[in-house]
């Protein structure tokens, strides 16, 4: 957050020169996130960091800590001279250049640096190999930083405190004077044309203010046992800038570092945050003149080794990588992003990476063709055998000396793995016509039809011509029978995707020259099976062409005209190969109608509608045959 400020108060000054001042731009920055993330958590719509998963996190805060790193090495080595808070690859190579002209500063930062390294080693070391003083390593560790700050304070007071020159300079680069106390204290005072001109970048900052935030309170939910409530968060942060604002603070979100360190010293609640304050107003009211001799090198050994924790470890990277290659692209490309341009930048590339991701997956779902296994079980003298359906094709999850059975000639049975809704119903759609086209028999011989009644995208063969060779493939192929859906993964159905189901009907009644059977297993919705009977699904008793054609017209029939090019295959004679839905409603009612037989738990109305999908398969099973006539 504090490079994200430094960044955009940079970017005020350098569009509006001389109008107004770091604190100032800082002030209002602050009193502005407040509005934001105060709005978002009092209208409860906090679940929207849900949606920045965390690879994205890690990524940005990867790179942001490189990026500050980065930024405080110069400081470290006393090198000047260049904009440190430039992109962080010219940085790096800035500093590289004039590693020649390193400072006497280093002799305070470097020591420093390796000095907070050396005492947090030797203290893990020996806690683990003396358990019972575990605790009394563990505090002598975390005052590392304090004990580092006193020891090199102490050494710039004794070394420079003689050695200043005509103009006050001293040999290396000190705090210098703080002002003690609370110097602003007052009602902010708030620009418009300060707030417009922070418009552009307020995204950035409350997206970095409320998922810092987040992303820490999250972690140590889990770490604790407790739950977060992140419209409760967001709440808390909006507060605590709406104060902070009348003292004069940028915006303030949550600390990885001092969170652990709080964590670890046994810190069980928010209270503990009342003692930190006072602390600090001790320091700010008693201890600023010692503060005056504080090395800004040493400062930035500081700084290198608490942000340098949230470099994300090799092992945590290669999880990325065996969970979902995808994920560590997004990760990587946040990382290089705000490397290579500006964590403004890496912010925006992980979060819309994520999203497109997420729309990827939702657009293009899993899915596949089912066969069935045989599972025994023995116990005692008991032997147990039940049937599973898994994928036809070796997916390298089912064992593949697995012998999966088919479904019986003219029935396929499909699941789908993710909610049908409009982005990827055609998808689906696509599927099951291509695998009836591709396997089963077409039930019409489109050589007796004219050209002009056929569909204009399907011609088939010349009238009176036929393909011998592709005759007799026709005719060994099964005739389409019935579709089973699994619907065990859906938990939301919209109007498109029923549409889109009524259009596979359509398309495969006129494949097969006679009305297909859905059903469908394992409805886990109320709302899926009132849409799925409002597109004429799942009932018995009503003639097939009861069933609505469209459910979401983009041009209504107008005076019961229909489509001109469409050829109605429900409605044809027998003759040539058609068949009529008069002499044959009756009879596919009679079949179709399992009175309760293989889904006695479920309405007798929805026959076609089944507790799972063993039950919907036999169901369809059983009216095989009922076509061959028909057709021959």
């Amino acid at each position: 957050m504090s490079l994200t400020v430094s960044q955009i108060i940079k970017y005020v000054q350098e569009t509006h020169p001389n109008r107004w001042d770091g604190p100032t731009i800082a002030t209002t920055l602050s009193f502005t996130c407040r509005f934001i993330v105060l709005g978002i958590g009092l209208l409860r719509i906090g679940w929207l960091v849900e949606f920045i998963p965390a690879p994205a996190v890690s990524g940005f805060m990867t790179g942001s800590a490189i990026s500050i790193v980065a930024g405080q090495v110069p400081g470290l080595m006393g090198i000047t001279g260049f904009d440190t808070r430039s992109a962080t690859y010219l940085v790096i190579i800035n500093t590289l250049k004039r590693l020649p002209i390193t400072t006497l500063d280093a002799a305070w930062g470097l020591p420093a640096l390796v000095g907070l390294y050396g005492i947090r080693i030797i203290c893990d070391y020996l806690g683990r190999r003396y358990p019972r003083r575990a605790h009394v390593f563990f505090f002598m560790s975390i005052l590392r930083n304090a004990l580092i700050l006193v020891v090199f304070t102490i050494a710039s007071w004794l070394y420079v405190r003689h050695r200043a020159n005509s103009k006050g300079k001293y040999p290396i680069k000190i705090l210098g004077n703080v002002p003690r106390g609370l110097q602003h204290v007052k009602p902010p005072t708030i620009d418009p044309e300060l707030v417009s001109a922070l418009g552009s970048q307020l995204p950035i900052a409350t997206i970095i203010l409320f998922l810092e935030h987040i992303a820490i309170s999250k972690s140590f939910g889990r770490l604790n046992g407790y739950k977060i409530n992140p419209n409760q968060e967001l709440i808390a942060i909006g507060v605590t800038n709406t104060i902070g604002s009348v003292f004069g603070a940028y915006p303030a979100t949550g600390s990885f570092s001092r969170s652990a360190l709080k964590s670890k010293s046994g810190v069980r609640t928010p209270l503990a945050g009342i003692i930190t304050a006072i602390v600090v107003i001790v320091a700010l009211y008693g201890l600023t003149p010692a503060f005056f001799w504080i090395p800004n090198a040493s400062l930035s050994a500081v700084i290198i080794h608490a942000v340098a924790d949230l470099v994300a470890s090799p092992q945590q990277v290669f999880s990325y990588w065996r969970v979902s290659p995808l994920e560590f692209a997004i990760w990587l490309a946040a990382v290089l992003v705000t490397v290579f341009t500006t964590i403004e930048y890496g912010i925006y590339v992980s979060v819309v990476a994520s999203l497109v991701l997420l729309l990827i997956r939702v657009a293009r779902p899993r899915g596949g063709f089912l066969g069935k296994v045989s599972l025994k079980k023995t116990t005692g003298d008991q032997e147990e055998e039940r049937e599973v359906f898994v994928p036809l094709t070796d997916n390298g999850v089912i064992n593949s000396e697995l012998t999966v059975i088919p479904p019986p000639p003219g029935v396929i049975v499909y699941r789908l793995e993710e909610s049908y809704l409009y982005p990827n119903c055609s998808i689906v759609n696509d599927v099951i016509v291509d695998c009836v086209k591709t396997h089963m028999r077409r039930g019409m011989d489109l050589s007796t039809i004219k050209v002009g009644d056929r569909p204009w995208n399907d011609p088939g063969p010349g009238r009176g011509r036929t393909d011998l060779s592709e005759q007799e493939e026709n005719a060994r192929k099964p005739i389409l029978h019935a579709v089973v859906l699994d619907f065990s993964a859906i938990s939301h159905i919209d109007t498109t995707a029923i549409q889109s189901l009524i259009d596979t009907r359509n398309e495969l009644d006129r494949w097969a020259n006679h009305p297909v059977d859905f059903h469908f297993a394992t409805i886990l919705s109320p709302w899926i099976r009132r849409a799925l009977i409002a597109g004429g699904f799942g009932l018995s008793g009503s003639s097939p062409t009861s069933a609505p054609q469209e459910i979401a017209a983009v041009v209504p029939y107008r005076d019961g005209q229909r489509d001109r090019n469409s050829v109605d295959l429900r409605e044809q004679d027998t003759e040539g190969g058609r068949v009529d839905s008069g002499s044959l409603s009756s009879k596919s009612r009679k079949i179709s109608r399992f009175e309760g037989r293989f889904s006695t738990a479920l309405p007798s109305e929805t026959p076609f509608f089944h507790l799972d999908l063993i039950s919907a398969v036999n169901a369809a099973e059983s009216g095989l045959g009922r076509w061959e006539s028909v057709t021959t």
